[in-house]
């Protein structure tokens, strides 16, 4: 087989989907398009989202040779996949025509917007055109397809953390401390995934706006297998309660951190027994061994109420460590700081960041790791993200633009047509779709596949990336047009013309 994890490829797909080869109209072409349909909050005054990890997809699933032991396994299965155990439809003469004639490979062309591109709820990001024959086959990769919400979602998500935590740093940090930025937010989710392919595409996804990150799976793979080998994340030495509890005094625990690590940056959780008393007591206990170090001490509470326990850390480690007065007259503590990795999310980050500037210090003496909110607390509903048919040309000729537009979930209305995304120059660039038609200028969408790999075609760093997003975030409003009025125009008009459809009982015009 030549499927991934054992499986054959006809089966990554929903089993419905093998059916509906049967059910479309006859047709010479037809095209499907993906958007989200909106923002990562809903009543958010920001709707700007980060489009990401199409690559992966396309190279693992998609550029994949289909053989006919795959057809052969897949046909086993699907006799007993129908109610009662019974034989369930799929198009078994196509596959085996496009392996044939077409080296295994899935007979679709798909172009998509570049990675890391900053879009809005509506931008079309792929978009699918399958002819002749395989017409039919125009949706049946809907599903490896839709799975690019994940690491869009959780990229999204890190570069909205980003913009709160830079927004803190403008307002209380020293210019010749930015650096410190990038390392604000580290990814602890790796525990928190389902397997290790979601913490690779996740945490690719948030190193996009952050460089720290525990999740090793994706700090290797950005780095050798997306950006040519050249560093992308970083980590610091830590202990769990597990190191602490096996010594028999906290105190001692600390000495070890110290003598092993204590020259450069390591982390110390200290509530694995009591918090306050370890700040109190054991910290000022071995503050002449951390000074002797010289290196930085991170305090990390792991229990507790979140705000509370990081002013608790920020306070007792200015009184056993002092701080200085920077230029905006916030505290920066000398050679410490405070980590809170534990129940963070975009809600009680902001909540901390805000404490904190409250209490008079810097930004950057607190970072925040983030793990099951980061990697695991989000979903396809997160953003929306949908894939729908846009358009067919039937086997007469006729040509037909198609929408979805149910009366009761009118946040699912679909575009019609087939699609261009332009840079519009009144809104700083950012994309807005047009009917490809009427586009006035060059599409941003690229063909990343078509019925096959793309000759010559060239994946962009994740360096590359990373400036893609840093550039368009800054740059694009946070709320855009994202669909031209000429196309809401034609949206206009072809609901009328579905809508009278449906109310006469009459044929389309």
């Amino acid at each position: 087989m030549s499927g991934p994890f054992g499986l054959p490829m006809p089966l990554l797909t929903d089993s419905y989907k093998t059916s509906h080869f049967a059910l479309y109209p006859d047709a010479q072409r037809a095209v499907a398009y993906a958007e989200f349909r909106h923002g990562f909050c809903k009543d958010s005054d920001d709707s700007r989202m980060v489009f990401y990890g199409l690559r992966y997809i396309i190279e693992t699933y998609v550029c994949r040779q289909w053989t006919v032991e795959d057809v052969a396994m897949a046909e086993g299965f699907f006799a007993t996949h129908n109610v009662g155990h019974t034989p369930y439809p799929f198009p078994k003469d196509l596959f085996l025509k496009f392996i044939a004639e077409n080296s295994g490979y899935f007979p679709v062309r798909i172009e998509a917007l570049s990675e890391g591109s900053v879009v809005y709820p509506h931008t079309p990001v792929i978009q699918i055109t399958a002819e002749r024959e395989y017409a039919p086959l125009v949706t049946y990769l809907e599903t490896v397809l839709l799975m690019s919400w994940y690491p869009s979602t959780v990229a999204t998500l890190s570069r909205r953390a980003h913009t709160q935590i830079a927004a803190a740093y403008a307002k209380s940090v020293d210019e010749a401390d930015m650096w410190t930025l990038n390392s604000r937010m580290h990814d602890f989710g790796f525990r928190a995934c389902t397997c290790v392919e979601q913490s690779m595409l996740g945490g690719a996804g948030h190193l996009l706006s952050f460089e720290g990150t525990d999740t090793l799976s994706a700090a290797f793979y950005v780095q050798y297998r997306l950006n040519g080998g050249r560093p992308v994340a970083t980590s610091i030495p830590a202990t769990e309660h597990s190191v602490m509890t096996a010594f028999s005094s906290e105190k001692q625990a600390m000495k070890r951190v110290l003598e092993q690590y204590g020259d450069g940056v390591v982390a110390c959780v200290m509530d694995s027994y009591d918090y306050v008393r370890a700040l109190e007591e054991v910290l000022p206990a071995v503050a002449q061994l951390k000074l002797e170090r010289g290196g930085v001490l991170v305090i990390r509470p792991d229990s507790g109420d979140l705000v509370t326990v990081v002013l608790q850390g920020l306070r007792a480690a200015d009184k056993v460590f002092g701080s200085v007065v920077n230029s905006k007259g916030y505290r920066v503590l000398k050679g410490v700081s405070v980590i809170q990795g534990d129940g963070v999310t975009p809600t009680t980050l902001q909540e901390i960041l805000d404490a904190v500037l409250e209490a008079g210090y810097a930004a950057q003496n607190v970072a925040v790791g983030m793990g099951g909110a980061l990697l695991q607390k989000v979903n396809r509903d997160t953003m929306s993200m949908a894939i729908k048919l846009s358009a067919i040309t039937y086997a007469d000729g006729t040509e037909r633009d198609i929408m979805k537009f149910p009366r009761a979930g009118s946040d699912k209305v679909s575009l019609p047509g087939e699609f261009a995304v332009c840079a519009d120059n009144a809104q700083a660039g950012a994309p807005v779709a047009y009917l490809r038609s009427q586009a006035p200028g060059d599409s941003l969408l690229n063909v990343v596949y078509d019925c096959g790999p793309v000759p010559g075609l060239v994946w962009d760093s994740f360096d590359d990336v990373r400036r893609r997003v840093d550039d368009q975030w800054a740059r694009f409003p946070r709320n855009a047009r994202a669909v031209s009025d000429q196309l809401l125009e034609h949206q206009r008009s072809v609901h009328a013309r579905q809508a009278k459809h449906v109310s006469e009982g009459g044929a389309f015009a």
